[in-house]
């Protein structure tokens, strides 16, 4: 018996019960367009990931407060202030695979313009962290060396800001403002960035000279965090290794103590992120994957059903001179379409939802032709593997008393 014949054959039982054939494919079609869906939301949201922090500086380094023991007693980082101005001296006259350096300090607090206000954060920084951050202006200029050396009070604004105290629309450039009670003059405009990969509005900011923040905000001399850009991103590593080497010596630590900072490259950060992207599409895609598995048990039980509704004409099938091998290809044939077609479906239902997700949630998905191709494959494997074992029932048959079946 030819496939054409088999698919004809197939295709007559199964419209002889549209509605128990589309309720079987009904768990295949839920699990192929999960699985879709996930991966697709599971892949844009890595790719999304990795974009936003290069965007930053692939070859970015962040220098933070790190955990320490003191007198036997662990300290959190958080709590922990080892980042000075000597630092800073140190790493500039010493490390020889970085660019720019910048250190960082940040306070949250009310902006006020008149009458209107806004909570926001001020970080104070120096000239060089907007190279580092790949930040731009939309408008002004930028604050100058000459400015954190005088602890000048003037500022960058970030759109969000200028958004809730600005909001009639007026330039902002020149006009002062107060953090705080303290006056800042507004100097430039940042370009809108929108949300980062933790859902931050990076546009809900002012940024100021380091030394503003130290000494008129905060009145500390330790910093939060020091940003360095390496030479360039093959370099990383080796910058990373030569400024923790300077630090420790700049702590004065010993060989046989734990380092009070932590250096991180941007890359460990996209690949730890990325990481955990990967590992949460994959949890997902297993927990879609079981409707392909209930899927399947449908497609198993339905067969089972069809050949006991089915045995008299199996056995006048086999009377007229169909072989076993015959009759088990006419069922595993039908499972195969009730599977593939159901596949097919699904892979139509998940694409359809992934630009659903895009277009109202704004979530970024990619479709993958792997996953696609993959759906194929299981829906396949799945017809045969739960199609067979009815079929092989079907095709063990004896004629004589299938035909007496009632």
């Amino acid at each position: 018996m030819d496939i054409l014949n088999l698919l004809r054959i197939a295709y007559r039982a199964l419209l002889r019960n549209k509605l128990r054939a589309f309720l079987t494919m009904l768990g295949i079609i839920i699990g192929v367009a999960a699985v879709i869906a996930m991966v697709a939301i599971g892949q844009g949201s890595k790719k999304s990931i990795t974009d936003q922090l290069s965007s930053m500086g692939s070859n970015m380094i962040t220098i933070l407060p790190s955990s320490n023991v003191t007198g036997g007693v662990r300290i959190a980082g958080s709590s922990f202030q080892t980042l000075t101005e000597k630092d800073i001296i140190a790493l500039q006259r010493g490390a020889k695979n970085i660019t720019e350096l910048s250190p960082s300090i940040t306070s949250r607090g009310q902006v006020i313009n008149g009458a209107l206000n806004w909570p926001t954060t001020i970080q104070g920084v120096s000239p060089e962290y907007i190279d580092i951050r790949k930040l731009s202006l939309k408008d002004g200029i930028l604050f100058t060396n000459d400015d954190v050396r005088k602890s000048a009070k003037v500022c960058l604004i970030g759109q969000t800001v200028i958004d809730n105290i600005f909001p009639n629309g007026e330039n902002p450039i020149g006009k002062v403002i107060r953090f705080n009670k303290i006056p800042f003059q507004i100097i430039g405009i940042l370009n809108p960035k929108g949300q980062n990969t933790f859902g931050q509005d990076q546009d809900d900011i002012l940024i100021a000279p380091y030394t503003t923040v130290q000494k008129r905000i905060l009145a500390t001399i330790y910093f939060q965090n020091i940003y360095a850009s390496a030479a360039s991103e093959a370099v990383s590593d080796a910058a990373s290794q030569e400024m923790t080497d300077i630090l420790r010596e700049s702590h004065r630590l010993r060989n046989d103590e734990d380092n009070d900072f932590t250096v991180r490259t941007q890359a460990e950060l996209i690949n730890t992120l990325s990481s955990t992207s990967g590992l949460l599409t994959i949890l997902l895609t297993v927990i879609a994957g079981i409707s392909l598995v209930i899927g399947g048990i449908g497609i198993m039980n339905i067969m089972y059903v069809s050949v006991t509704e089915r045995t008299r004409e199996i056995g006048l099938r086999m009377s007229i001179g169909a072989r076993g091998k015959d009759i088990m290809m006419q069922f595993l044939m039908e499972a195969i379409l009730i599977s593939i077609t159901g596949g097919v479906i699904g892979v139509v239902l998940g694409i359809a939802s992934t630009r659903i997700v895009t277009l109202t949630l704004a979530w970024p998905t990619i479709v993958s032709q792997s996953s696609v191709l993959l759906s194929f494959v299981v829906c396949a494997v799945t017809g045969i593997f739960f199609g067979y074992y009815p079929a092989q029932k079907a095709s063990r048959l004896d004629p004589i008393e299938a035909l007496r079946y009632e």
